[in-house]
């Protein structure tokens, strides 16, 4: 299904595109067909950026549908205590996402950005999720701390936070596993 969609798609714009050559060639530069032309030309390009939008949504949600969905995400709060090197997602016992950080991207987690470490499906019922954070510690230390969440899932999608946060009273990381309503 998926597949024709993507080729009607293309063919269209293939048959747009081949319009708008012809008509390109048969004007000449700086007439006032040719301001109506370009006039097209960008009519065109916002509807395939809007066809693009579109396709790429009806995509994820015959990929993903909503009764199966679950997404995870990491985010961080103030991370003094512990700078981030990569961090590790298995769902029932299964590694299902990787990722090795660079230092921009522990920055933009720094100033509030989130990070979506894994879309996937699931069945209902209960799930396993564990997540293992490696990095740098209180004074320098290696420092590599897991987290494990049991997901009831059901008809719903299902949203989990990774949540890294500075312990000021135990002068320790925390790492939190938070699921979204």
């Amino acid at each position: 299904m998926l597949k024709r969609i993507l080729l009607i798609l293309a063919a269209s714009i293939a048959i747009a595109a081949s319009a708008l050559a012809a008509d390109v060639a048969s004007v000449t530069a700086g007439s006032p067909e040719s301001a109506s032309l370009d006039n097209r030309i960008q009519d065109a390009k916002g509807d395939v950026i809007r066809l693009n939008r579109d396709l790429l949504v009806l995509e994820e949600e015959l990929l993903f549908p909503a009764n199966t969905q679950v997404a995870v995400f990491l985010s961080m709060d103030v991370g003094k205590l512990f700078s981030l090197d990569s961090v590790q997602v298995k769902l029932d016992d299964k590694i299902v996402s990787n990722y090795l950080y660079t230092p921009a991207e522990v920055q933009a987690l720094h100033r509030g950005g989130v990070q979506r470490l894994y879309l996937g499906n699931l069945k209902a019922g209960k799930h396993e999720l564990t997540a293992f954070f490696t990095g740098k510690g209180p004074h320098d230390r290696d420092y590599k701390r897991g987290a494990t969440l049991t997901i009831d899932k059901g008809t719903e999608p299902k949203y989990v936070e990774l949540q890294i946060k500075d312990s000021q009273g135990k002068l320790q990381p925390e790492f939190e596993v938070k699921v979204w309503q």
